[in-house]
């Protein structure tokens, strides 16, 4: 029944999206709302998002929603991304995964860009009013992801988007939906598929597009037409293997392919090692054709690095009650309570990288 299931969710994701996935370069930059496509959470963007297969909590909801389901009880992330650092550009993220059931857990996050200040120019004065202004991007999602089993985990997500300088706005919805599946001995392969900004298009509308002309002698209010432009839709495929080197280590090998349906397509490998759930270190790399030549066509394409801390909360000093009345420590090995500080860096050519910090809260 489970083996059923996951075939069925598999073939559902794939039948959905297939379509839709073309990975034709041509159609470089018609679309839009491409902030949808910058990974703001530290962990996964540490390894190139090579995770799709094993993804996590609250970082599953920019990557695959099915990991999502695995939140203990409640994760708390807030994140800042330094974009392309030199080019003041900046991406502040806030997480929220909270079980809802022995299967079920509802993810909530907002993601906003500062995209510093925009001198203001008009027809009239092309050299600048003497005024500035900041666009406002911002994204909300809300999703569900459930365990059907030990082996099979899905989840959906559906975002709203939001873009607007002064007179002028557009507005957005799109979903994402994906599935994992784990097996083996000790659950050490794994298997993910997600498709995201699957949505209709989008358009600019507002007063700004409104000008007074004349016809006859007779002065009109003219509103002049704004063309639609299509979320960056994508399909992600992956797989991961876990390497049991000893108790307390581990060595994780995860590969993924984007089909992009505005870019070209990507390959992301990466690797990490755990020293339980303490430590982690990993690295990644996000390859796109032609990525090493004078031909490149994503800034965002090369090597990735990034490491995790986690602090278990007995470790900080955090007791406990017992039903005697007494307080005890927790224990590392069985609380799920803790402190996390991640960091990833990703190579950008122009401009000096991308650098990425997390502060995660479970409890």
């Amino acid at each position: 029944m489970n083996k059923k299931l996951t075939a069925y969710i598999i073939a559902a994701t794939m039948s959905v999206a297939t379509p839709l996935m073309a990975g034709n370069d041509v159609k470089r930059g018609q679309g839009g709302a491409s902030e949808l496509l910058i990974n703001p959470w530290g962990r996964s963007s540490g390894w190139a998002g090579a995770n799709t297969a094993c993804v996590r909590g609250v970082e599953s909801m920019n990557l695959n929603m099915a990991g999502l389901a695995y939140t203990s009880k409640t994760e708390f992330v807030l994140s800042n991304v330094r974009y392309m650092s030199g080019s003041g550009i900046q991406v502040n993220s806030v997480g929220l995964g909270q079980r809802l059931s022995e299967t079920g857990v509802l993810g909530v996050s907002v993601t906003a860009m500062n995209l510093g200040d925009f001198i203001e120019t008009t027809y009239e004065l092309p050299d600048g009013t003497g005024s500035s202004f900041k666009p406002q991007f911002f994204n909300l999602g809300v999703g569900y992801s459930k365990q059907f089993s030990g082996s099979i985990s899905a989840g959906v997500l559906v975002r709203l988007v939001s873009q607007s300088i002064p007179d002028a706005n557009a507005l957005g919805a799109c979903f994402d939906a994906g599935v994992q599946y784990q097996t083996g001995a000790r659950k050490q392969f794994k298997f993910g598929a997600a498709i995201r900004n699957l949505g209709p298009k989008m358009q600019y509308r507002g007063d700004g597009f409104s000008f007074r002309g004349t016809r006859d002698q007779i002065g009109l209010t003219v509103q002049s037409r704004t063309a639609q432009f299509d979320i960056p839709a994508l399909l992600n495929i992956g797989g991961s293997y876990d390497f049991q080197l000893a108790p307390e280590h581990r060595l994780t090998l995860a590969a993924n392919f984007v089909s992009n349906s505005y870019t070209k397509d990507n390959l992301q490998s990466g690797l990490e090692y755990g020293f339980g759930d303490l430590v982690q270190v990993r690295g990644g790399l996000n390859y796109q054709k032609q990525i090493f030549t004078s031909n490149k066509t994503d800034a965002n394409s090369g090597p990735t690095f990034g490491a995790t801390l986690n602090l278990p909360f007995s470790l900080l000093g955090t007791k406990k009650t017992t039903e005697e009345g007494a307080t005890a420590e927790t224990s590392p090995e069985k609380s799920h309570r803790s402190l996390g500080f991640d960091y990833s860096f990703r190579s950008t050519n122009p401009y000096s990288g991308t650098h990425t910090i997390s502060l995660i809260l479970k409890l």
